[in-house]
């Protein structure tokens, strides 16, 4: 179930860490207004995204991404997805990132009412799958805060 799967660009993604990291963005951009991570690097072991933000998080602010991860985890809500067309997607979500060459339908994924973006990658079919999500530090320098995290096996 939680097997790394390769992806049309032979790129490696395992389903539970890409779906934590929809999460985290999802909260990012709704508590902080600062958009999706800008940068991002997600690989099973740990992963890291980058965002651009006039100041650092405070330890009580990274306490709190990852109770509220952890609470959607534990919530095991469905994870489901959606096609729609490049025009509808244009009115709800930022475009900039869609390769030139996508298909006129994309695909959008939805991890219940918490997080949609449109996405071509693998993910888990419930929350309770990704496992413990942990920060396990920060940085911020010039404007940019990082945040990387790792997953757990549930106990």
């Amino acid at each position: 179930m939680n097997e790394v799967i390769l992806n049309d660009h032979n790129k490696q993604e395992y389903p539970p860490m890409h779906s934590a990291e929809h999460l985290l963005n999802g909260e990012m951009a709704r508590r902080f207004g600062c958009g999706r991570a800008f940068s991002a690097h997600v690989e099973r072991k740990k992963s890291k995204l980058d965002y651009r933000m006039p100041r650092q998080l405070s330890d009580e602010e990274i306490r709190s991404l990852e109770e509220y991860v952890n609470s959607v985890i534990a919530a095991d809500v469905e994870v489901t997805e959606e096609y729609i067309s490049q025009d509808e997607a244009m009115t709800r979500f930022d475009m900039s990132r869609l390769p030139d060459d996508a298909s006129e339908t994309v695909r959008v994924v939805h991890i219940g009412g918490y997080d949609q973006c449109l996405c071509a990658g693998v993910h888990v079919d419930r929350t309770s799958e990704i496992g413990v999500f942990r920060i396990s530090s920060t940085r911020y320098q010039d404007g940019v805060q990082r945040i990387v995290f790792k997953l757990t096996e549930s106990k």
